[in-house]
């Protein structure tokens, strides 16, 4: 079986702090995850006009929609202190651009791959530059219908992809899921499909990798009680370490189908059977 690869998604769950962050890489570090992922805005281009202006209650105080943005969003300091700290621990990460702005600055950076969230797979021109940059494209297919997803596979042409199948609910409920889409997704368009889920459970993970997933996106928090929109949907600390010891020992126990005799139970055959 393919080794899962199992994202910690910060997103903005940082809460504009650089210390919360590095906290949040710790955890998925010591819980066995194989990268972490940020979320790059232009707070400019991404918030609506008759939104900037619309006062809001934040934990820094009341402030414009558009200057608590950009109190949430980090910089070139910040991601460069990011990428040093995740080399240290041997960990990948990337992050979701929400505009060209944000693609151009992240290709100052070694990233394996580019997440494009659900939300922006109709945007082509975000699309298209993403696939031009020669990089892995994971993308997102929450609240998609196959007419939007089959414009993205075509926007992106002959780049290596990765599609997740996800429902866009914060939190999703379980009977919103419809984990057999993994399979459809992966017969729809013969590519490698994973899970980006948003529901309280862990074990519709794990699950998702007995129907063909070999990619895991879960958002992580150090606690779903912090001020934030996504932290209620979110991993806490031992759910993801729990999560992730699930999928590797399903990686262990799970096998190549083929029914015979193991070593171990040769000495019990001898003794049960007599032979």
């Amino acid at each position: 079986m393919k080794k899962v690869y199992i994202i910690a998604e910060i997103g903005i769950n940082h809460n504009g702090s650089l210390q919360t962050a590095k906290k949040l890489i710790d955890l998925a570090s010591v819980a066995g995850c194989d990268a972490v992922k940020f979320q790059k805005r232009n707070p400019d281009v991404c918030v609506p006009d008759h939104q900037k202006n619309v006062m809001r209650q934040t934990p820094w105080g009341e402030m414009t929609y558009l200057e608590y943005k950009y109190r949430m969003e980090f910089g070139k300091e910040e991601y460069d202190e990011i990428n040093v700290y995740c080399k240290e621990k041997n960990i990948d990460w990337s992050a979701s651009p929400w505009d060209l702005d944000s693609l151009e600055f992240l290709m100052d950076y070694d990233l394996p791959w580019i997440k494009i969230p659900s939300a922006m797979i109709t945007n082509e021109n975000l699309m298209k530059a993403s696939a031009k940059t020669g990089k892995k494209i994971i993308f997102s297919t929450g609240m998609s219908t196959y007419e939007e997803i089959d414009k993205a596979v075509e926007w992106l042409g002959s780049s290596e992809t990765l599609m997740l199948h996800c429902n866009s609910t914060y939190p999703a409920p379980l009977e919103d899921l419809n984990l057999s889409c993994i399979k459809t997704l992966k017969e729809r368009y013969g590519c490698e499909v994973g899970y980006s889920g948003h529901e309280f459970r862990l074990g519709t993970s794990v699950a998702a990798i007995y129907l063909g997933a070999t990619c895991i996106e879960r958002h992580i928090t150090l606690d779903r009680t912090m001020w934030g929109s996504d932290h209620m949907s979110s991993v806490e600390p031992q759910g993801l370490i729990k999560m992730v010891r699930g999928i590797r020992e399903l990686e262990v126990a799970y096998g190549d189908g083929v029914k015979k005799v193991t070593s171990g139970e040769l000495a019990p055959r001898k003794k049960l059977r007599g032979y």
